[in-house]
């Protein structure tokens, strides 16, 4: 094994070279490496420490001689390859907090992402850790996940986007509800453009592909999502949104998506998500013209479920997640699953798919608890509104 020690850290060494000086650091942002593949040892680590907000702070390269070694470490898990930004294998050690991985250069690998971190516990309390752009607070059951960087009118960097893909793939243990909120005076003005740089087709393909990921872990993760919004609720910030199960916008807030007057287009999964709201003529109309649309007009036309006075929109975002929260957990994972594929997909695989999930849903104990509440006058009836 002494022998193959100087090999293994100069091989180390060279893949830990471009992340080595502290700008760099300080420009390392979050990746959920996702779905975790078969267990696997290895006889090498880079460890790395993390600060609060994710600058790494420091870097050890350790050679495990003996599998016993993991078992005192934390067992090791291999994440699957992220084909998008070039990562080849992350690997993260466990119950002491560890991080470590593998990883390789390529593909559409940028500078603000460039290692797979998430939390070793992977259903912790907080969730994985997130960069300094994002700010989580819990009540309870529910989690209120946070943009923030109000001077920047909450402007979506690209450490942004993975710290939201990271959170929503690993949420909170005991979280049955998440409000998405933004700090200031604005949900997000959209894409950061000064992150934007000059990037090849490949390159530009990975970047996109890399927010459809992050965005997708929203929607179709485990908890159901109420977006608060108010204020700038724009092109990038719009596609955020609209990847949520639920919007309430304030009197305050306002849309638009000004791709096409920045000579770009949407990238963030908004051509898909978008059209399916408010139909694909008035996204057409909004990109080629630039029309900023008001929140009442937002509301009639399905940018949003709900209208409230300004500054209420995070209290009504609460409230509702609160309801939410209280559905039969079996249920909510059908509405977030089975109901928009049972929408876009053939009729005859929808009405199987929902005869399959609603007999899974009503045969769950929490289902039949509920209904024999309800048959012995238990539990309340639906009212009318007031």
């Amino acid at each position: 094994m002494q022998a193959v020690r100087p090999a293994v850290e100069r091989d180390a060494a060279q893949q830990l070279a471009p992340f080595q000086s502290a700008e760099e650091r300080n420009e390392v942002g979050f990746l959920n490496a996702q779905r975790l593949a078969d267990a696997r040892l290895h006889d090498r680590r880079v460890r790395i420490d993390q600060r609060e907000h994710g600058e790494l702070r420091g870097t050890q390269i350790e050679l495990i001689e003996r599998r016993d070694e993991i078992a005192e470490n934390g067992n090791l898990r291999a994440a699957q390859r992220v084909p998008d930004v070039g990562f080849e294998r992350a690997e993260l050690a466990g119950a002491d907090g560890v991080h470590a991985a593998r990883f390789r250069r390529g593909g559409g690998l940028t500078p603000e992402i460039r290692i797979v971190m998430l939390n070793s516990s992977l259903m912790s309390s907080d969730g994985p850790p997130l960069p300094p752009t994002l700010r989580f607070e819990r009540d309870g059951e529910i989690g209120t996940l946070l943009l923030s960087r109000a001077d920047k009118r909450n402007a979506i960097d690209d450490m942004t986007v993975a710290g939201i893909g990271a959170f929503f793939a690993a949420p909170p243990a005991g979280v049955r509800a998440i409000v998405l909120a933004g700090e200031g005076s604005h949900f997000s003005a959209g894409l950061d453009l000064s992150d934007l740089r000059e990037r090849d087709a490949v390159e530009g393909i990975s970047h996109s592909m890399m927010w459809h990921r992050a965005f997708e872990a929203l929607e179709y993760g485990t908890v159901p999502v109420v977006a608060a919004l108010h204020g700038a609720t724009v092109g990038g910030g719009l596609e955020l949104a609209a990847a949520a199960h639920v919007r309430v916008a304030d009197e305050t807030t306002f849309y638009a998506l000004p791709e096409g007057t920045r000579g770009i287009f949407l990238g963030g999964g908004g051509s898909v998500r978008i059209p399916r709201l408010i139909g694909t003529a008035r996204v057409m109309d909004m990109m080629l013209t630039g029309r900023v649309v008001d929140a009442a007009e937002g509301e009639r036309i399905g940018l949003s479920q709900y209208v409230v006075p300004a500054g209420t929109s995070r209290a009504k975002a609460t409230e509702l997640a609160k309801r939410i929260a209280s559905n039969a957990p079996m249920s909510n994972f059908a509405v977030l699953h089975a109901l928009p594929r049972n929408g876009e997909g053939p009729r005859a695989a929808g009405y199987l798919s929902e005869a399959l999930v609603s007999s899974i849903a009503q045969s769950a104990p929490e289902a039949k608890a509920r209904v024999n509440a309800f048959l012995e006058k238990r539990a309340a009836k639906v009212q009318a509104p007031s």
